[in-house]
């Protein structure tokens, strides 16, 4: 897919999301990210990251040779993985309910992985919640530059004793 296509036709799909969140804030090996998703298949994920690298979302931060063949790292591209209000706008109901239900899909898959793994001291880290906010036109915008530089010395993977956690955001405007 070119780096023209629509952000969803790119991202909205269930492995290409799975890939994209496990690189966030790193920089992942495909041997690391073959074994981090293993019910995605080779030959799958390798066609999903060639998409996403041709897309713009992944990057290829460095290569080596590994038995003859070439073990590439990948990292974030520099395109975001979020579609802008020109592609919200252009997605038809069905397209935009699809979207939002691989998403959702994922935030399911995510926690359930997390029940699966039977911490109880990872519940220290869960939360989640819902509320309201009142903003007009334009205050979106500014509200998301706001909450990209309070995240930002969250994003980066950094030695120690952080864990990494995962943040969904949605907003869904109430019909007046």
């Amino acid at each position: 897919m070119p780096k023209d296509s629509p952000i969803a036709d790119v991202v909205m799909h269930p492995a290409r999301l799975r890939i994209i969140q496990q690189l966030g804030g790193r920089e992942l090996t495909t041997t690391q990210l073959r074994a981090a998703l293993p019910e995605i298949t080779q030959a799958t994920l390798y066609r999903h990251v060639a998409a996403l690298i041709d897309a713009g979302i992944l990057a290829v931060v460095a290569e080596r040779k590994v038995r003859g063949t070439t073990e590439r790292t990948l990292a974030l591209g520099e395109r975001l993985a979020i579609a802008d209000l020109d592609e919200i706008r252009a997605m038809d109901a069905a397209q935009l309910r699809t979207s939002f239900l691989t998403f959702l899909g994922l935030v399911g898959e995510t926690f359930d992985k997390f029940l699966a793994a039977e911490d109880q001291e990872l519940r220290d880290y869960l939360g989640f919640g819902m509320g309201q906010l009142y903003v007009a036109d334009g205050d979106l915008p500014a509200l998301q530059n706001q909450l990209n530089d309070v995240l930002a010395p969250y994003r980066e993977e950094r030695p120690g004793t952080r864990r990494r956690v995962a943040l969904a955001t949605i907003l869904i405007p109430e019909a007046e």
